[in-house]
């Protein structure tokens, strides 16, 4: 019995692990934003590829990646992905130029979308007790939400004191170690005959369709010079998009069920969850700016400056999330974490008309970062999948999360259109990026003000 348990808890130690990376991975990335920058002599609006790509590609592949879990099995999906993580952050890391950054990172986000839907599956079928399996699943929820919390900070103390390159180096000792040790104590996958192949093939037109609809949009700008690309780009999106949903209405096992999708819970949940990452990430991506290019801090100084609000997000949604949704229901509570966000980004905008004021900015971060996200996302996604059977709620909140991250991709495209179109060339933000991204959060708040009368 003490074998069996200490076995289990190395299993929780690796699938945790390799979850805390993974979350880590996008949250240290931001303060690195501005040396990656300047050492490639980029602008804004083109160095954000090297987040949009990872999140594109995540969304893109996740739900497969939960699906490949059932039929070539959890283990052998989990060290797959661990070991693709690891070569591309060490092929991230060696990067000489921009366009091979990028790819890795697009390879980077096709790893997480197997690793974390493998390590969730690895953990509930290895705690199958309740009381443990909740509170299994509970510590690993908590290392996700530690590696966001610590990435601010790590990425900016990481990259200024060891340069850029260290902060996907410092993924391949830790991830060795973990792949070791899933390939020793991690039992061997049994696999059902009866399982169909997932279909791979519609995941690869998901993916294809967001990244080229968010190619498109970055470079409208310039359609006068290449319109002939941007328009050969547009009728393969359609036709890409025409035969995606052909396949769907056909297949027996469809990559997304839209028939979940019947409720305005439903409806309402993954919709706002898109404008949720489309908000957070480039709220991120600016204030990364804004501290490092406008106010002239040192990544390390801006990611100590962070440090505390993540520490504060932890303790929200440890204590005051569980309060909230005993006193409110999922849909107020999802209204308040809209506002929260809304306020943080007019706060931001205040701030810098006023001359950087440091207060007005911390008070944003705090309604960001430290409260915002924290009752948002909980919520949005209790709203998705609340009116779903129970068999399928898995695949809804799935779903959900897919959605973020196709919002966050999405997002910061349109963000860098925005840029493009509304500010002039110079390194320093001003007001109208920081306008555009409330743009995001607006129409969340006044969805979910709207439908509160149609559920109840």
């Amino acid at each position: 019995m003490e074998v069996t348990m200490r076995r289990k808890q190395i299993i929780l130690l690796v699938a945790s692990t390799a979850i805390f990376f993974e979350a880590l991975d996008i949250a240290i990335l931001n303060l690195a934003i501005p040396l990656m920058q300047k050492q490639f002599h980029l602008d804004a609006e083109t160095i954000q590829w090297v987040q949009t790509v990872y999140v594109l590609f995540y969304g893109g592949f996740l739900v497969i990646g939960g699906k490949l879990c059932d039929t070539i099995g959890r283990k052998t999906i989990f060290l797959t992905g661990a070991s693709l993580f690891l070569f591309t952050s060490l092929g991230a890391g060696l990067s000489g130029n921009f366009i091979l950054l990028t790819a890795f990172r697009a390879l980077q986000g096709l790893a997480a979308a197997m690793v974390m839907p493998s390590a969730l599956s690895i953990i509930t079928n290895t705690f199958t007790e309740p009381a443990e399996r909740n509170r299994s699943i509970s510590i690993f929820s908590s290392f996700a939400a530690i590696g966001s919390g610590c990435g601010l900070a790590l990425g900016g103390i990481v990259a200024t004191y060891l340069g850029w390159q260290w902060i996907f180096f410092i993924n391949v000792p830790v991830i060795t170690v973990a792949l070791i040790l899933a390939y020793r104590y991690i039992d061997k996958d049994v696999i059902s005959k009866g399982n169909r192949f997932p279909d791979i093939i519609s995941s690869i037109l998901l993916t294809l369709i967001i990244v080229l609809v968010s190619y498109v949009v970055h470079n409208l700008p310039g359609f006068s010079k290449n319109y002939l690309l941007l328009s050969s780009f547009t009728a393969v999106i359609i036709a890409a998009w025409l035969y995606f949903m052909r396949r769907e209405r056909t297949q027996q096992q469809p990559l997304i069920d839209f028939s979940l999708f019947r409720s305005t819970g439903t409806i309402t949940g993954n919709v706002i969850t898109i404008l949720l990452g489309a908000f957070f990430l480039s709220y991120l991506f600016l204030l990364s700016l804004i501290l490092q290019q406008n106010m002239h801090f040192s990544a390390a100084h801006a990611g100590l400056l962070l440090f505390p609000f993540s520490v504060l997000s932890f303790l929200v949604s440890r204590y005051v999330v569980p309060a909230l949704f005993k006193k409110m229901t999922v849909l107020q509570t999802g209204i308040l974490g809209m506002c929260l966000m809304l306020s943080g980004s007019l706060l931001l905008m205040i701030s810098i008309i006023y001359d950087h004021s440091l207060p007005v900015i911390l008070l944003s971060i705090a309604c960001v970062t430290g409260s915002g996200m924290s009752v948002c996302y909980p919520s949005l996604t209790a709203l998705a999948i609340r009116d779903i059977p129970d068999t399928q709620q898995g695949v809804a909140a799935g779903i959900c999360t897919t959605s973020y991250f196709i919002g966050a991709g999405l997002g910061l495209s349109l963000l860098a259109l925005g840029m493009q179109l509304l500010t002039s060339a110079t390194d320093a933000i001003n007001h109208i990026p920081v306008l555009l991204v409330s743009c995001f959060a607006l129409p969340g708040v006044i969805w979910l003000v709207w439908v509160r009368k149609k559920i109840c």
